[in-house]
This record gives C-alpha cells, sequence and structure tokens, in this order.
C-alpha cells in the first residue's frame, strides 16, 4: 500500500508540475508561428556513485558519529523470482517533455530516475563521532552479520525540472529518420525509500521527501516513422539527502551519481505543420519556420 500511495502522488506531482511548466510559457506558446509537441519516455539504468559519507543523530541513544567514505553500488533487480517472493522493481528512468518554441530544439522536461543506492555489504568503515555518550574513532567491519545495512532498495528517486536543448545532427527527405542531440540540466527534490539497520537497531522504512538533486545530462536520440524513437543518455548527478530515517534519529549525506540510460519513446506534435514532422530535412538552413 505504501510503494502504491508513493506512485500515485508521483504520477499527480508529475501531471501538476507539467501543468504548471505549461502554464508559465503559454502566452509564448500560442504565438503566431509558434508550435510545440510533446514527448515521453521509459527505460532503464545503470548507476555508479562516489564515496559518502554518512552523517547518523540519536540523541535519546547518545549517538552523533559519522560513517566516512563508504562504498556503495546499484542494484539492477533483474535477479528475481515471481512465485513466493516479492517482485523488485528495475532501475528505471522516465521522461515527459514539451518542446515549446518555432524551432522545436527548446524544451521543460520533468525527469525521474528510480536509481538504488546499496551501501556495500562486509567492508572496513571509519566511525569517528560519538558512540553512546562516548567519543570514538575506530574503524568497524559493516555488515549485515553484524548488524548493519543501509540502503535505498525502492529508490534514491531522484526528480529534475529540466530545460533541454535539442540539436540536429541529420535526417532524412522524409523526417522518417533523424538523428538529434540533446543536452539537458535541472534541479529538483529527492524522494528517498530509507532502508537501514545500524548497530542491529532496524528503522520505521518508507518514502518521504529527502533533501534536492541536480543534474545535467546528455542524449544521442535515434527516432524513426517521426513518432518513435531511442535514446542513450549519460548523466551526472548530486545529490544532498537530509532528516534521512533511522532508528530513534536521522541521517544525512551526499553523492554523485553517474548513469547510463537506455530508453524507449514517442513524440507528438500539438499544432499544425510542427518542423519536426514535415518531409522538409532539419537543416541548420531550413529549421526556421519560415
Amino acid at each position: 500500500m505504501k510503494i502504491r500511495k508513493f506512485y500515485t502522488n508521483l504520477l499527480v506531482l508529475t501531471l501538476f508540475s507539467l501543468l504548471a511548466c505549461s502554464s508559465i510559457l503559454a502566452k509564448d506558446a500560442i504565438r503566431p508561428k509558434k508550435h510545440g509537441s510533446v514527448y515521453f519516455s521509459w527505460g532503464y539504468n545503470t548507476a555508479w556513485y562516489t564515496k559518502s559519507t554518512v552523517g547518523i543523530k540519536q540523541q535519546s541513544l547518545g549517538n552523533d558519529y559519522k560513517l566516512v567514505k563508504v562504498n556503495a553500488h546499484d542494484n539492477k533487480g533483474w535477479n528475481y523470482r515471481l512465485l513466493n517472493q516479492e517482485v523488485t522493481i528495475p532501475q528505471y528512468n522516465y521522461r515527459l517533455g514539451y518542446y515549446f518554441n518555432s524551432k522545436q530544439d527548446l524544451a521543460i522536461e520533468i525527469n525521474f530516475d528510480h536509481v538504488k543506492y546499496i551501501i556495500e555489504d562486509n567492508q572496513q568503515i571509519r566511525l569517528d563521532g560519538k558512540l553512546n555518550n562516548t567519543s570514538v574513532n575506530q574503524n568497524i567491519i559493516f555488515s549485515r552479520q553484524n548488524g548493519f545495512y543501509y540502503f535505498l532498495n525502492n529508490g534514491a528517486n531522484f526528480l529534475l525540472f529540466n530545460l533541454v536543448k535539442r540539436k540536429n545532427l541529420y535526417s532524412t527527405n522524409d523526417r522518417k529518420l533523424y538523428v538529434d542531440f540533446t543536452g539537458k540540466a535541472g534541479i529538483g527534490p529527492v524522494i528517498p525509500h530509507v532502508e537501514n539497520s545500524l548497530f542491529g537497531k532496524k528503522n520505521d522504512k518508507g518514502f518521504q521527501i529527502g533533501g534536492w538533486n541536480a543534474g545535467v545530462e546528455t542524449a544521442l536520440r535515434v527516432t524513426f516513422m517521426k513518432y518513435a524513437y531511442f535514446e542513450f543518455a549519460q548523466k551526472v548527478d548530486y545529490a544532498r539527502y537530509s532528516n534521512l530515517k533511522v532508528y530513534e534519529g536521522r541521517a544525512k549525506q551526499s553523492f554523485g551519481t553517474y548513469e547510463l540510460i537506455l530508453s524507449l519513446g514517442a513524440i507528438l506534435p500539438t499544432t499544425k505543420n510542427n518542423p519536426l514532422f514535415t518531409a522538409e530535412p532539419l537543416t541548420p538552413e531550413n529549421e526556421q519556420v519560415k
């Protein structure tokens, strides 16, 4: 039920955000010789993370310490059973955007990444700070066997509101095949699903608004039959988390992410004579609307 509620709220937030962004640009979009098109894609990713220091505060336990420079990895989610076990949701991405200008090379976009962040099991980690009201600076083995795990396995969940720039690289005369390069940048909230155990004490896991992130993305898009496309992208994201749930307290951390993303999408015009859908090839000379 928590997962269903999360995705319902995420869908509502996505639709509201797109409507809000569209309304801001409405005056510009309805002027003469202006064009519009909407696109949506769904895909999968693999991710790598920088080392991160996790700060833990548990006032009632007398704890205020850091797990220094931990290593983490993602979880593709492909190895799971369908029967007698809960299905793991794979790492996925979606993009929902709107090209709003005459040349159809500027867009606003809602950009969501369901990436999984898992602190590597059975690694040596330096514990620095205060534990049970006593100063500590020592190495520990961070492992399930010792009562430790920490992951955002149902998603570190990056949500960005992006500005997108498109550059056409190649197109056929009938516009049934064209290749674009896109660059994107934006900022937004993170919505992690926090699950952990520290010194054998498990948290009350769940989704939450847990901070903010900013990212840049470049992509190569191949559009065929005018309306469908494949897209291969790379993305760099910086996420800063705060007030994450732990037993009797909160945690904070920040880390960088590098992603590779493969997506399948569709694009549709919202106005007549849209240059993305005409028979005339897109070149620097004729991409302008006449």
